[in-house]
């Protein structure tokens, strides 16, 4: 924060922001958008890194890529035009947003490690701390909020159960 005293700009050393920082990009499907993609999310965290001064191990980072290459392969392979990939992120979380042109909602099925594919939103709930899907005027709305200022990406917070009596 700076303070005005007449002509001059006194720093107060109280630069912190108010505001998450964000982001987003537009992507047609062609190829090497998810890899451009992954680049973008990660330029993201650059920035969450200097303007939040947020601490961001590897782990949280390679979550937060994990989700956004999820994210938007399932908007690349199951919509029928462009993307969007909003990213929303403060020193403690990100949220990935990516709005797509079909209205049918993904599925997410039970675990079988047998099955070969379509484990991807089944990856997006297991790295985030909450996942909705949404249809939208244009088609839908996936949006993923993942934890990265505490090192425990991927890593839900433990529900404890009440002992029994």
């Amino acid at each position: 924060m700076t303070e005005h005293v007449g002509e001059a700009l006194i720093p107060t050393g109280f630069d912190v922001p108010v505001e998450p920082l964000r982001r987003a990009a537009h992507y047609t499907g062609q190829p090497g958008c998810i890899a451009e993609a992954r680049s973008f999310a990660t330029g993201f965290l650059g920035r969450l890194r200097t303007e939040w001064c947020a601490v961001i191990d590897e782990r949280s980072a390679d979550a937060l890529l994990l989700v956004v290459s999820e994210l938007v392969t399932n908007a690349d392979r199951h919509s029928n035009g462009p993307y969007i990939l909003e990213l929303e992120g403060t020193d403690a979380a990100v949220a990935v947003t990516v709005y797509d042109s079909s209205a049918a909602l993904p599925r997410l099925f039970p675990r079988d490690p047998e099955r070969i594919g379509r484990h991807g939103l089944e990856i997006v709930h297991a790295l985030a701390e909450n996942v909705t899907v949404e249809r939208v005027p244009v088609g839908k709305r996936v949006r993923a909020r993942v934890r990265v200022g505490d090192g425990e990406a991927g890593q839900r917070p433990v529900r404890r159960r009440p002992a029994r009596p």
